[in-house]
């Protein structure tokens, strides 16, 4: 043991937490970075020597391994290799990011669009470098980790406002000087609880008090509307959101995570924006692979159609059972567990059934709300929802949810 561990902050905090991994892990109760083997047709996983249902994926369309963009991959790394020459600005940019770059902004009606590492670099680079010292940032109570990180690096004025709660953000912009430049942001779908943030009042909220409105729509591409544009398309608004943030890890099967706007917007960020300016360029293959993959929804509208029923059947069957689904309107299902430990156990039970689900704990969500953070895709079968609904009930017999 590290000396230091027993006498500073910094190593109390750490053998803390290992203490509690150490105690999960004794009790077969730890269920974190569980290495998948192999990724199977039908949404299954072989976890462990294990072939189980895929129920905690981000996949919503199910395109991972989808033929034309496995294809597209090859091609890139027969043409560029597997790496880049740096930063984008330099020598990093190639041929297929700036093919990226427009199919995104023509899929988001936009005028630009601007790729980045990662989905948490993007908010956290993009908030920070858009606002900074006297400036306001108003951020919804649950919104993602990586947008309150970047709120917090900014520097700006930093104000909460409660979940979904637009009459308490019309009070905090009412309160904010007139004159100080103020950003909105909130998710689209919110990623812990499945619901959806109330866009059209707080676009007329933001032109009301003459605020930027920037959305994350990592769990809503490919999820709402009618085509899986995203927010706007749902609720018909056309182009409403200034800044319109996203990754290319979910939905989409690659890694990365992009802003679309306009143009005076993008070039800003290209040349402002620490995060773009010294990170290295995605890898060829992943963003040809992204670049396919918008694509591909736009050619595949049933994908959305068969997630809206899954999603449907997924949620009904479980509330059908008495679970508590919270405020879920999309195909991430929350599965109230309480305490800490019941959502471990429920995790045990689901798993030993085949049905790989896993558990969100506090400080992740309040204590007494953690959950199953359960998700459905558009390649599941009916047949198999069903049984994974069933094994979810019997696990919450068990351990004294129902």
């Amino acid at each position: 043991m590290d000396p230091r561990s027993a006498t500073d902050s910094i190593g109390r905090r750490i053998r803390a937490l290992n203490e509690r991994v150490t105690s999960l892990q004794a009790q077969g109760l730890y269920f974190y970075n569980q290495p998948v083997q192999e990724i199977l047709p039908g949404m299954k996983v072989r976890v462990n020597g294990r072939v189980m249902g895929m129920y905690a994926s981000y996949s919503y369309l199910g395109l991972i391994g989808h033929p034309r963009i496995n294809e597209a991959a090859r091609k890139a790394i027969e043409r560029f290799g597997t790496g880049t020459n740096g930063v984008r600005t330099l020598a990093g940019t190639l041929t297929i990011h700036a093919e990226l770059e427009e199919t995104i902004a023509h899929f988001k009606h936009a005028e630009a669009a601007i790729t980045f590492s990662s989905g948490y670099a993007t908010n956290l680079t993009v908030v920070s470098t858009l606002v900074g010292r006297g400036d306001y940032v108003f951020s919804d109570k649950l919104n993602h980790a990586s947008i309150v990180d970047g709120c917090l690096m900014s520097g700006a004025e930093f104000r909460r406002f409660r979940h979904n709660d637009m009459k308490h953000l019309e009070t905090l912009l009412q309160n904010a000087p007139p004159d100080a430049a103020k950003l909105v942001i909130a998710d689209a779908v919110f990623s812990m609880d499945g619901d959806i943030i109330d866009l059209p009042k707080m676009v007329e909220l933001c032109r009301k008090y003459n605020a930027w409105l920037m959305i994350d729509e990592a769990h809503s591409v490919g999820v709402l509307g009618k085509t899986g544009r995203g927010i706007e398309e749902h609720f018909g608004l056309g182009n409403a959101i200034d800044i319109k943030m996203g990754t290319l890890s979910k939905t989409i099967p690659s890694v990365g995570g992009y802003v679309a706007g306009r143009k005076e917007l993008i070039t800003y960020l290209r040349h402002a924006s620490r995060a773009y300016i010294f990170s290295a360029a995605l890898p060829p293959a992943q963003a040809a692979a992204a670049n396919e993959a918008f694509k591909v929804i736009l050619d595949e509208p049933w994908r959305i159609e068969r997630l809206n029923q899954n999603t449907q059947q997924f949620i009904h069957g479980l509330k059908s059972l008495g679970l508590d689904t919270m405020q879920t309107q999309t195909a991430i299902v929350p599965v109230l567990c309480g305490e800490d430990e019941k959502a471990f156990a429920m995790t045990r039970e689901c798993q030993l059934n085949d049905v790989f689900v896993l558990p969100v704990v506090s400080p992740a969500v309040p204590e007494g709300l953690s959950r199953l953070r359960a998700t459905v895709t558009a390649i599941h079968e009916p047949q198999e929802i069903e049984r994974a609904i069933e094994a979810i009930g019997q696990a919450a017999r068990r351990v004294g949810i129902l």
